[in-house]
């Protein structure tokens, strides 16, 4: 498994651009802000997580980065989702809106940009009757 790295950059001033110093986000911040922008989605119904992030869920805590997984590499940010998806919805529109959300909120609230969104459906979800 890929080391979490700490993505940085160098915030900038409004007069002229000075500098202001180095800005570092913690991976698990950038995990809940694509966790909650992937579940927004309509069309979603879960993200897939590991088996920690289940347990933890028993217990009535809100993983809200499971099913995520982000690589910072020669300063490019790369994005794996994993998710379930409604029955009846069109896995394709569905992952493309995925993808479009995701870069738009982390370009928003982080001002990076994306190297790639990957979308992998693990399942689907049928309603109960």
């Amino acid at each position: 498994m890929a080391e979490k790295t700490n993505p940085s950059f160098v915030g900038k001033g409004p007069a002229q651009g000075e500098e202001l110093g180095r800005i570092h986000l913690a991976p698990e911040v950038l995990e809940v802000i694509i966790g909650i922008a992937t579940n927004e989605v309509e069309g979603v119904a879960m993200t897939k997580g590991n088996f920690a992030d289940d347990v933890v869920e028993k217990f009535g805590k809100t993983v809200h980065g499971k099913g995520v997984k982000t690589v910072w590499q020669d300063d490019e940010l790369a994005i794996d989702i994993y998710c379930v998806i409604e029955y009846g919805y069109v896995v394709p529109k569905v992952a493309q809106e995925i993808q479009e959300q995701v870069r738009q909120t982390i370009y928003h609230m982080t001002s990076l940009e994306t190297k790639e969104v990957n979308v992998h459906i693990t399942g689907i979800h049928f309603p109960q009757q």
